[in-house]
């Protein structure tokens, strides 16, 4: 049993059915909103899917890459005889030809987690967009978008390239151009609309350390950097071959080049280049895993920054009693 957790509360919670979907049987329901939250690679899908088994609960995809049909092997997205009979929600509900904002995201992810609520079930949100999970699970009000701005910044995007208005992000807000990398031409676009329709820095339009929900907890994942740079180029030799460079083929005769969110995934971007002659079938391999690493310490950094995540190890083999613990200390909700 989890240290601090009262014996009854966490006896009610162990003995939760393992059958997929099934309600606790308290007499007070408690359905908090749980995130699994950590770098790729690092066992986030596995945690999820045993604290939704246990707790009767569903999952919510937080990863902005998987709700795209058809990106399955790059995505390390669970295929449905994997998933345990357990709903998942955000999965292939677009064409790679659609783009997809946060704000939009945010609005479909609350969504669900209300329906959940209204069902007494308890939604696991997991998946590796940091930005994403936040939106959802913090007070984050989108500043709105100009689409002549937008236009014009996109047009000067395509004319003198991301280094250049990441510079000028630079000299308007520092702290911006720090978290936004000068490799996403799209969230540089984006920051620069938002200080110029606001007048404020862009950084002041990200979410407060403050939840939207009554009862919220994040679980995160901690794993020492060796052993995940080990399981990154696992899992790059595996997605190789399960046949990535074929998915991305066909999904490029769908149009995944002229998609503006899709095509800039992890792994597509370099097999893209690859099909198009811009680099070997090795270099798109090698710098898959070079740049997953470098996403995964992005990852970890923006999560470290948050003191309400609870960290378990990796490898506890009782992460998932001190998960359903966390959880538990919560308590019921409120009454009015």
């Amino acid at each position: 049993m989890p240290i601090g957790v009262p014996a009854d509360t966490f006896a009610k919670l162990a003995s939760v059915s393992t059958r997929p979907n099934a309600r606790p049987v308290a007499d007070t329901v408690v359905t908090p909103v749980v995130a699994v939250v950590g770098a790729t690679a690092s066992g986030k899908t596995a945690l999820a899917l045993d604290l939704a088994e246990r707790l009767g609960g569903e999952i919510v995809n937080t990863d902005s890459m998987q709700v795209y049909r058809g990106m399955d092997i790059g995505t390390a997205k669970l295929p449905q005889v994997e998933r345990r009979g357990i709903p998942h929600h955000l999965m292939d509900v677009l064409e790679v030809t659609e783009p997809a904002t946060v704000a939009e995201f945010q609005g479909w992810a609350r969504e669900v987690i209300e329906d959940c609520s209204r069902r007494q079930v308890t939604p696991v949100l997991v998946g590796g967009s940091a930005l994403y999970t936040r939106a959802i699970l913090d007070r984050f009000d989108f500043p709105g978008t100009d689409p002549g701005v937008r236009a014009r910044l996109e047009g000067e995007l395509a004319s003198v390239g991301v280094q250049s208005l990441h510079d000028r992000l630079a000299e308007l807000d520092p702290a911006a151009a720090a978290q936004v990398g000068p490799s996403n031409g799209r969230r540089v676009v984006r920051a620069l609309e938002v200080i110029e329709i606001t007048g404020r820095p862009y950084t002041a339009s990200l979410p407060e350390q403050s939840y939207h929900y009554e009862q919220a907890v994040q679980i995160g994942l901690d794993i020492d950097r060796e052993t995940l740079d080990r399981r990154i180029e696992q899992r790059v030799d595996d997605m190789w071959a399960a046949g990535f460079v074929e998915e991305v083929r066909a999904l490029a005769a769908q149009g995944l080049r002229e998609g503006r969110t899709a095509y800039r995934a992890l792994g597509y971007q370099q097999v893209l280049a690859h099909l198009g002659g811009e680099l070997s079938e090795e270099e798109a391999r090698e710098q898959t895993v070079s740049r997953t690493r470098r996403f995964a310490r992005r990852q970890d950094s923006w999560f470290r920054k948050d003191p309400r995540i609870i960290w378990l190890r990796y490898d506890d083999p009782e992460r998932v009693a001190k998960a359903l613990g966390a959880i538990a200390l919560l308590g019921p909700p409120p009454t009015a």
